[in-house]
């Protein structure tokens, strides 16, 4: 998945113009932003995505490209995610006083940040390709921006299916729009993505923390990828 020249251009124009950065990367103890470490094992992606350097790249560019999106659908009143933060040991980042785990990534309201196991997200950019870190992040965006218009619902799969059903029309929207571009094997990417992190066999719908089975991720998902924000609920 690729965004367009033009859609890169116009990005950087906005950001020039704020004088914001497409990634707020924050620095560790030792002073250097956390880099993901390559495993030496993991297999080459579908299309070369092997290395630290394009996963930093591809996650810049889906903020951006997500940023854009939500601007465009909220307009003046659209705020921006205040941080992205990578993290590499459990417990380095909390949420609210709730140490955040490893293999994991998650949207904190309480301090409006998005977070990231950085090198669980990298060996799955390895493993699934580049597409799954635009649904990743496209996911949790999706958080940030239910909790800007104020939608709780009553059970956590419920959240979670909207988010994806969400994560679908940024994605697709922007593909219609000719800002990403569809490459070959990123529909099999999403699916396998979406398929990883649905929720294990006999997982009750109605337990805290449920996000829904990989079948129903799958359909949430491309409902809104065909059919922008509308069978989102919103």
């Amino acid at each position: 998945m690729r965004v367009r020249p033009a859609m890169l251009l116009a990005l950087l124009a906005v950001l020039l113009t704020t004088g914001c950065l497409p990634v707020q990367q924050p620095l560790s103890r030792s002073g250097q932003a956390p880099t993901p470490k390559g495993t030496g094992s993991a297999a080459l992606g579908p299309e070369g995505t092997d290395t630290p350097e394009e996963f930093a790249r591809d996650m810049q560019a889906a903020q951006a490209v997500a940023e854009h999106y939500w601007a465009q659908r909220l307009g003046d009143g659209f705020e921006p995610v205040a941080e992205i933060i990578p993290y590499e040991r459990e417990g380095e980042v909390s949420c609210a006083g709730q140490p955040l785990p490893l293999n994991n990534a998650v949207y904190c309201s309480a301090g409006d940040f998005i977070a990231y196991d950085v090198n669980w997200a990298f060996v799955s950019f390895q493993q699934l390709g580049d597409a799954f870190v635009y649904y990743l992040l496209g996911h949790e965006y999706a958080h940030a921006i239910q909790a800007r218009l104020g939608i709780r619902k009553d059970f956590t799969i419920d959240q979670e299916l909207q988010a994806d059903c969400m994560a679908g029309a940024y994605i697709g929207d922007q593909v219609r729009e000719r800002n990403l571009t569809m490459e070959d094997n990123d529909t099999r990417e999403l699916t396998d993505g979406l398929r990883s992190v649905g929720d294990d066999p006999g997982q009750p719908w109605f337990a805290p923390g449920s996000h829904g089975s990989p079948e129903q991720r799958i359909q949430s998902f491309a409902n809104g990828y065909e059919d922008s924000l509308d069978p989102c609920g919103l």
